[in-house]
């Protein structure tokens, strides 16, 4: 092996670096035909294999090429393999891929949103993939809803491209025109006519006469208010004609005359026209949009008639005015409020009398805003129009993507709201104007948008000026254009805000309105769905009650399949929150028909009688006795009943049968034992009631002075074994109820259809299974008045009193159960509540009070009492049962930001009610509304906020000691 090399190798014996090879195989490590230190022979030897390698990767396959390259890349290492990674992006760059291929869904969803409406449906054609995507409701819901086009019906499940579908059928049907047409109907924003030009030139002259006419005002008023004598010093005026002139004061150009005396009549706020009776006997009429001052001081006049002036600015001779009989009531006002205003609902508790409030979604469309506007003023107009809305001294909010400045006031939508807006409102010559609650006078952004906004609606725009601090408070300040600028001073600053809402509620919201947010804001928070889910029932309920209490559908002459129509319509417009309920009915009756006519043609369906109905039977009319008050009880009892077999009717149909259907027809949405465990106690109940009904009715059909009812209730009481039993089987049936609809969809699906319909009469399941607890109450009640109209010598009088003390005892079971119920509760939550905590549902434990306190400790337990100083270690929770005191350590954490805060307890001690003591401890200067609770081990000083708690909480605690005493011994 030595002398001579390998016959595959023998080729490269001719190789220059042979003898050296064999010189330096001393020098060579792991290998002798790798000569480590003569460099240059190294890369001559490497660059000669690496030329043997390719020839022999020319000869390969491709097979064997692509074994060579996996094995390389395999044993390559990380910084090789992305080298070779950058080499191939080089060499074969990737020019073209499809994102939605390589990125998530949400994110090709997410780009796919920037896209316009034409874009969209034009990415639909590229492939199944791209329309698939392009046609998500999640892109065309927001679009559809921007413009107030909605849905008509409820998407299927797997249901897609409904919105699009919705949108195209949308814009297809516009009336739209081009922008040549546009423009020849209504103009364009640059160019405007010949008539508004010389409207705005006649309204820029107004406005400098008004202005000159308030400084000079302003002017009279500095003088006269200088050079005023002391109180008193004035002589009595002397009469001229019913005039009056003053003496000892300059002439500063207004007379007395020209200011109101005291025999005005108070002024309506917000009147069209005013009459005003001045001392010199003459009558005056102001218009309060043009004819704010009526002077007739000789200086005004003279400026006038220098200055060219309108008559509206001018003194007028006595004329006979006559008041139009609609301006004898007080005006209509409108007022929008946003719901992104903190504390609105303070404000709404102070609006005015008068006052049309309108409480807007802040991410509503301005269409929906207009529409909600329409509704609520009911084709009357309104004197004055008051918007608050969040915004600042340069815009105002309102709507979520609807911001009105200067800049985005002419924009086409905006422009029409405000048009047909200011359509309700009455015209400026009559009073009319707008007032926003934002401080837009304050700056020149402002005012160019009040500006804009009163020459595009034609009425006067009165803002706050800003000249308070505070985030409402500038509403308290001073009125751009209004009572403080135009001289009308005798309504104070918050004359154009108090038109609207009470001036104490007014400042109270201004001041305090972010304080008051922090509160009802975790009101809305934990109340708000309970609040709406609790409207949503009692509306269900009241119309359950009209139309099978009042209307009594069963008993009209309608058809059968009409009075199914109805119900199911009425059911599914309760569910739905609909504007216009005529039209969802309409739509929905003809659905009904649709299908109703399908359902036909495969064949009837087999109609049941409900059994639970037959109850409502008309009762022959009673003979009437005079003051009959034990036959009235008597009635009710029977009706009451028939309500009662309603309801209990409905569980067998609505729930137990088509449930025992299911199970019968091997599509179980319950097992046989839930089914039984929850609904067959209802249906023993039903039987026992049916024949109490039967046999109560047939009293009552022969109703006399001497007729007899307690001998049917007392057979009723006979057989309450059955009540027993339910009540003690109805807390493990709500559970089951419970677990089977967290555990089985089916079943939560059946229970979404079966709730509250008419059927149920609008309750659910839960509830219907309260009705016998109800009753038992109703029962008492009704038995209760029976025996006070019956005489003692009545022979109907032993067999009620007997009837009314057995359910009496029963009832009082019931109310035992409940509270055990209740107990049992409490003890689940303060178990939950503090954190290791043994078990408290020990024997028969039951929670009696809390209290929160603060841990006190003195440094010298040898000081006396009176001089002793206490430290607040921490805060503590004191938990009272019936048979000990739990001790616990209370930790406060303030959410950041917000005045909210929550309580945690974690276990300290506690201790048995028998070996307790507790001991108060005398106010002094150093400690106040502190005891302390003396334990075996050790004692703890613990002290209320409040004298009143620490007196509460120790009022409970003694006779809590003294039974825990008297039962220990």
């Amino acid at each position: 092996m030595g002398s001579s090399p390998h016959s595959v190798k023998r080729w490269q014996l001719s190789g220059t670096d042979y003898e050296q090879v064999r010189s330096t195989r001393s020098d060579t490590r792991l290998s002798c035909w790798t000569p480590l230190n003569n460099q240059s022979s190294n890369l001559q030897l490497f660059e000669e294999r690496m030329t043997l390698v390719l020839h022999w990767f020319d000869l390969w396959t491709d097979r064997q090429r692509k074994h060579l390259l996996h094995s390389l890349l395999t044993r390559g290492t990380k910084s090789q393999l992305k080298y070779c990674r950058d080499l191939l992006m080089e060499t074969l760059p990737v020019t073209q891929v499809d994102f939605t291929a390589v990125l998530p869904r949400f994110l090709s969803l997410y780009v796919m949103s920037f896209l316009s409406p034409r874009d969209l449906c034009s990415a639909a054609q590229v492939s199944w993939h791209w329309r698939m995507l392009s046609e998500q409701d999640c892109l065309w819901a927001s679009r559809c809803i921007t413009r107030g086009w909605f849905l008509p019906y409820t998407p299927a499940e797997k249901e897609y491209g409904a919105w699009k579908n919705h949108y195209v059928s949308c814009v297809s049907t516009l009336d739209w025109l081009t922008p040549r047409e546009a423009a020849e109907q209504y103009g364009t924003l640059n160019q405007q006519s010949t008539l508004m030009t010389e409207e705005e030139e006649e309204r820029r002259k107004e406005r400098r006469i008004r202005q000159m006419i308030r400084d000079k005002l302003q002017e009279d008023k500095r003088q006269s208010m200088s050079t005023r004598r002391a109180w008193g010093s004035y002589t009595k005026p002397g009469a001229a004609r019913g005039g009056s002139t003053q003496t000892g004061r300059p002439s500063s150009g207004i007379t007395s005359s020209s200011w109101p005396s005291l025999s005005w009549p108070p002024r309506t706020v917000g009147s069209p026209s005013l009459c005003l009776s001045l001392d010199r006997g003459q009558t005056m009429s102001a218009a309060p949009s043009r004819d704010r001052f009526q002077t007739c001081s000789p200086s005004s006049e003279r400026l006038n008639n220098a200055s060219g002036a309108l008559s509206s600015f001018t003194s007028r001779p006595a004329l006979t005015h006559t008041v139009p009989p609609t301006h004898l009531t007080h005006p209509v006002l409108l007022l929008l409020i946003s719901n992104r205003i903190p504390a609105y609902e303070l404000l709404l508790s102070g609006v005015k009398a008068g006052v049309i409030v309108v409480l807007y979604d802040h991410r509503g469309t301005l269409s929906a805003l207009l529409a909600q506007v329409e509704r609520a003023i009911i084709g009357q107009g309104a004197q004055r129009l008051g918007l608050l809305a969040p915004g600042g001294t340069e815009e105002i909010h309102l709507l979520h993507r609807c911001i009105l400045s200067e800049r985005t006031l002419l924009n086409p939508d905006q422009r029409d709201f405000w048009e047909k807006l200011s359509g309700w409102v009455a015209p400026a010559e009559e009073g009319g104007g707008i007032d926003i609650f934002s401080p837009l006078a304050a700056c020149a952004p402002g005012a160019a948008l009040i500006q804009t906004l009163s020459s595009l609606t034609g009425l006067e725009v009165r803002t706050p000026m800003g000249l308070a601090t505070g985030s409402f408070q500038n509403i308290l300040s001073e009125w751009s254009d209004g009572s403080v600028c135009t001289g009308l001073s005798n309504q104070g600053p918050l004359a154009p805000a108090l038109q609207f809402v009470c001036e104490s509620v007014l400042q109270g919201w201004c001041r305090q309105a972010e304080w008051m947010e922090e509160a009802l804001e975790g009101l809305r928070g934990h109340l708000g769905p309970q609040l709406q889910r609790l409207s949503l029932e009692a509306r269900g309920r009241a119309l359950g009650l009209f139309l099978w209490e009042k209307m009594c559908l069963e008993e009209l002459c309608v058809s059968r399949d009409l009075n199914e129509a109805l119900i199911e319509g009425l059911t599914a417009l309760t569910r739905q929150r609909e504007t216009r309920p005529l039209e969802f009915l309409a739509g929905f009756l003809t659905r009904w028909n649709n299908d109703k006519d399908g359902e036909e043609s495969s064949g009837d369906k087999n109609k049941r009688a409900d059994d639970s109905q037959k109850c409502f039977s008309l009762i022959p009319e009673l003979p009437q006795i005079a003051l009959d008050w034990r036959g009235a009880a008597a009635r009710e009892l029977h009706h009451s009943e028939c309500l009662y077999l309603g309801r209990l009717g409905a569980v067998l149909k609505v729930y137990q049968e088509p449930l025992t259907a299911a199970l019968n027809s091997n599509r179980a949405i319950l097992s046989h034992n839930d089914i039984h465990m929850v609904l067959s106690p209802v249906t023993q109940i039903l039987e026992l009631n049916r024949a109490f009904q039967v046999d109560l009715e047939a009293r009552l059909q022969q109703w006399g002075a001497e007729q007899c009812v307690g001998d049917v209730l007392v057979k009723l009481c006979s057989k309450l074994r059955v009540y027993t039993n339910y009540l003690n089987n109805y807390t493990t049936a709500i559970h089951t109820i419970d677990k089977c609809r967290e555990t089985k969809p089916p079943f939560r699906a059946f229970l979404k259809r079966a709730d509250r319909t008419l059927s149920t009469h609008m309750l659910s399941l839960q509830e219907l299974l309260l009705c016998p607890l109800w009753r038992i109450q109703e029962y008492v009640t009704l038995l209760q008045a029976l025996c006070l109209h019956t005489h003692t010598a009545h022979p109907d009088h032993t067999h009620l009193s007997s009837a009314l003390n057995t359910l009496v005892t029963f009832r009082e079971f019931t109310q035992k159960l409940k509270r055990n119920s209740e107990r049992d509760r409490l003890i689940e939550q303060t178990q939950q509540m503090i954190q290791g905590c043994p078990n408290l549902s020990e024997g028969n434990r039951q929670l009696i009070i809390t209290q929160d306190a603060a841990l006190l400790r003195s440094p010298d337990e040898q000081i006396p009492d009176s001089l002793r100083i206490y430290e607040h270690v921490s805060d503590m929770g004191l938990f009272l049962f019936n048979d000990a005191l739990v001790l616990t350590r209370r930790r406060v954490h303030h959410t950041p930001f917000t005045l909210t805060y929550q309580s945690t307890h974690t276990f300290l001690a506690s201790v048995a009610l028998s070996s307790l003591s507790v001991r108060e401890i005398t106010h002094t200067r150093y400690v106040c509304h502190a005891f302390v609770l003396e334990g075996p081990c050790r004692s703890w000083v613990c002290a209320t906020e409040r004298g009143e708690e620490r007196e509460h909480f120790l009022s409970v605690l003694r006779p809590a000691l003294n039974a825990a005493l008297t039962g220990h011994q």
